[in-house]
């Protein structure tokens, strides 16, 4: 599953609860922020459907949804928001591909100069899963030595190894592929990120280095769907 250079080491299945004590603060700080975000995005789109319905905008199915989700995002946007939270993705991701803790960070640099390059496409429920996932990917391609392949990924993230690998060429296109991240850009963000934190809730600081461990291997059994809740396991898509 790993890419050329990789370990054994990486196929070896942590203690759970080991994994779960090594949770990098940095998924808590971008959960909270990503979640506010999306929050108020869900609550334009509620807002902006009713005045395209109220102005017969929504007549044209696709066409009038565009009009107030904008296009841009529409290779990630799925037909409805799946039941997995933001942070049990996140958690997820981090679990299964034992990408560093700076990847989250950069992944969030992307999306947020997708956010400012295209500020009429909004990150909703129905788009923040496949944007973090090939995000994420795309930043552990750029920050690790050893990263797993994208139908890893795809199996972790939930969509099929075909629809991860158009997702990544759609998120390098709209970026233009300037997906470099300076040490002075990153730190900025890590700090913008913990002032958010501050702001409103506990006092948390981000990761700044590499984080080295072992991964956990995916088992069929903690595959997630689109009717995952937190007592199934069952193994099929996540996002449709």
């Amino acid at each position: 599953m790993l890419d050329e250079g990789g370990s054994d080491e990486f196929h070896r299945r942590p203690d759970p609860s080991a994994a779960d004590a090594a949770t990098p603060r940095v998924l808590t700080i971008l959960s909270y922020v990503l979640e506010k975000l999306v929050a108020r995005n869900d609550q334009l789109l509620v807002l902006g459907r009713q005045v395209a319905h109220d102005n017969g905008l929504m007549s044209n199915g696709e066409g009038g949804l565009q009009r107030v989700l904008g296009k841009n995002f529409n290779a990630f946007h799925g037909v409805r928001a799946p039941n997995i939270s933001i942070p049990k993705y996140l958690e997820r991701l981090y679990k299964y591909t034992n990408c560093s803790a700076s990847c989250f960070v950069v992944g969030y640099v992307y999306i947020d100069r997708l956010g400012h390059k295209y500020p009429d496409s909004l990150l909703v429920s129905l788009n923040v899963h496949r944007l973090l996932v090939t995000s994420v990917m795309v930043a552990s391609k750029m920050l690790d030595d050893a990263h797993y392949n994208n139908a890893f990924y795809a199996r972790v993230g939930g969509v099929s190894n075909a629809e991860l690998n158009k997702l990544e060429l759609e998120l390098l296109f709209l970026l233009d592929f300037g997906v470099n991240v300076s040490a002075r850009v990153f730190e900025s963000y890590c700090q913008y990120l913990e002032k958010e934190m501050l702001s409103n809730g506990p006092t948390l600081k981000i990761e700044k280095s590499v984080i080295s461990s072992t991964t956990s291997t995916v088992d069929d059994a903690t595959e997630i769907s689109v009717e995952d809740t937190d007592h199934t396991s069952s193994p099929s898509q996540l996002l449709d």
